[in-house]
């Protein structure tokens, strides 16, 4: 006799069989019980979850000669021939290859029959959102009004793909994802009629996997049990047979990014690829871990809801302190938008590869939460004396070196950039402000003053000007390309400026007019310095 997959032979055949639906299968109960049946019904939700299985288990019981309070009896001669798959009244239709209108049309042409045995004709269609719009059109009187002894079960797993009017005309009940609990428990009375030695950690991990599919786990357990015939299933083994890797891996993984060790993450990504496991599933799983971070940091008491052992969870908390919030959240976007990417790759090891580098570097970044991660490396490299007065001021002068601005906070990483300077630390402040000559720091707090009292049309073109410092400390006015840039590169004009700014500094001043191809090159390339000596001022009030 050929072998029986878990998910098949176990199918429940009663109400008392389906786990993690109570609040249908208690409507289901009550309708039944007071006669109240509806003519259509809509059971919505993701795989595996029992759409299906209770349709058919409701279309016994309504049917059944002898029914029970858990659904069907299951030895009259109408639960046989249901069961068999030999009974006219129940009618199973799969949308996805009888979709047409013609389809359909013979449903609408069969429903003028009545029964020749039992109560009710049912007709329970799965997938129903592949039919097309005529079949949906063909359907809709028939649903709308049908005889008294017709029920419609649409069975789907894209709710929002069905129109509204059919919608309208039907009960809906949404399948629930069903818990990893549910899931491990049902498992393991499973594994204990087949006589399966497993370890309850096992089982805990295939229900995570199966991501709220009861059959998915059948499933994977069934595969586990056939790789490992024999012997007990453990979780080492299980983890072996899915390709996946332990907790222990990525708390190291996590380490190496945190010290920004590119070297270290590229060569444990070695040993997993060397290991056989499935880098779409390694991706999955470290994002859970993350997520599990992330929630270990917002809220205590968490044991419920994130599933490990009492031994990790202490040391994700462990970890969970040496990482900032917005940072785990950085680390999740980025694993989140790979494993779209990566399920359909050709050279998976390379996106994997491409994403530990970007955790490790910031810089390759420009949103917003890696310009965070990039001021809090500067930071860390400030408060170690990475950086000095003169390194601040060479930063400055140059409108691309890489430096202070350039290298570590890459392009869009100044100020200007980033909505505000509530992100940078007083110990860049200040040394910031060491590479500020004072004659340049009166001229930028008086700028207001000093653009009113140009005239026109040197006061148009200067609004326009951001103020930042050039070579040799002298004041840089950067300016885009155009009127403005053609006029106050003009020597006359030039000289006229810098006799105007001397008038407001008692003190000559030289000026360095730079031009720059668009706005956007002049906020990724130059400090505004109206917003740095802004914000001294603040701090010193």
């Amino acid at each position: 006799m050929s072998y029986t997959a878990l998910y098949r032979k176990f199918r429940p055949d009663s109400f008392a069989d389906v786990k993690g639906q109570d609040h249908i299968v208690t409507t289901l109960k009550n309708q039944i019980r007071a006669n109240r049946i509806g003519h259509a019904y809509l059971f919505t939700g993701t795989r595996g979850t029992g759409k299906t299985t209770v349709a058919k288990i409701f279309a016994k019981t309504v049917n059944c000669e002898n029914p029970t309070e858990n659904g069907p009896c299951g030895v009259c001669r109408s639960c046989r021939a249901i069961a068999a798959g030999a009974s006219m009244n129940v009618i199973e239709i799969d949308a996805a290859s009888n979709n047409g209108v013609d389809n359909i049309r013979e449903i609408v042409d069969e429903v003028a029959y009545s029964p020749a045995e039992g109560k009710y004709k049912v007709y329970i269609i799965d997938e129903v959102h592949m039919l097309s719009g005529g079949a949906f059109n063909a359907l809709l009187k028939t649903l709308e009004e049908p005889p008294s002894y017709v029920i419609f079960i649409l069975a789907t797993t894209e709710v929002h793909k069905i129109p509204i009017t059919i919608l309208s005309r039907c009960q809906r009940y949404d399948f629930k994802r069903i818990s990893i609990d549910t899931i491990a428990g049902r498992m393991k009375e499973l594994t204990a009629i087949e006589q399966v030695a497993v370890e309850d950690r096992a089982l805990r991990f295939i229900a995570r996997t199966a991501d709220g599919s009861m059959r998915d786990a059948l499933s994977l357990l069934d595969q586990c049990i056939a790789f490992h015939l024999g012997s007990e299933l453990t979780y080492d083994k299980v983890l072996e047979v899915l390709g996946a890797v332990d907790t222990e891996v990525f708390s190291r993984l996590l380490r190496f990014v945190l010290d920004r060790d590119v070297k270290g993450c590229i060569n444990l990504l070695e040993e997993i690829t060397m290991q056989g496991r499935e880098l779409t599933q390694f991706v999955t799983d470290f994002t859970w871990y993350l997520r599990n971070l992330m929630l270990v940091q917002v809220s205590e008491n968490l044991e419920d809801v994130i599933d490990m052992s009492t031994e990790n969870l202490e040391r994700l908390k462990e970890e969970a302190a040496a990482v900032t919030g917005d940072r785990i959240i950085r680390y999740i976007r980025i694993f989140s938008e790979l494993s779209g990417q990566i399920r359909y790759a050709s050279q998976k090891r390379i996106l994997v590869e491409i994403a530990l580098i970007k955790l490790c570097k910031p810089s390759m970044e420009t949103s917003q939460d890696a310009l965070l991660d990039r001021i809090r490396e500067l930071e860390e490299r400030v408060e170690k004396g990475v950086f000095m007065a003169g390194d601040a001021q060479g930063t400055l002068a140059g409108a691309g070196e890489e430096g202070f601005w350039g290298q570590n906070a890459g392009k869009g990483g100044q100020p200007g950039r980033t909505g505000g300077n509530s992100a940078l630390s007083s110990a860049m402040k200040k040394e910031l402000a060491k590479a500020v000559p004072e004659d340049i720091r009166q001229i930028v707090s008086k700028w207001s003053s000093i653009v009113e009292n140009a005239a026109n049309p040197m006061k148009t073109h200067l609004k326009s000007v951001r103020l930042s410092l050039g070579g040799d400390n002298r004041l840089m006015m950067v300016v885009e390309d155009g009127l403005a840039s053609d006029y106050l590169s003009q020597q006359g004009h030039k000289e006229q400026l810098e006799r105007l700014l001397s008038e407001f500094a008692d003190k000559e001043v030289e000026v360095d007019i730079q031009v720059a191809d668009n706005k956007r090159e002049i906020e990724e390339n130059y400090v505004d310095l109206s917003q740095v000596i802004r914000m001294e001022i603040e701090e010193e009030d």
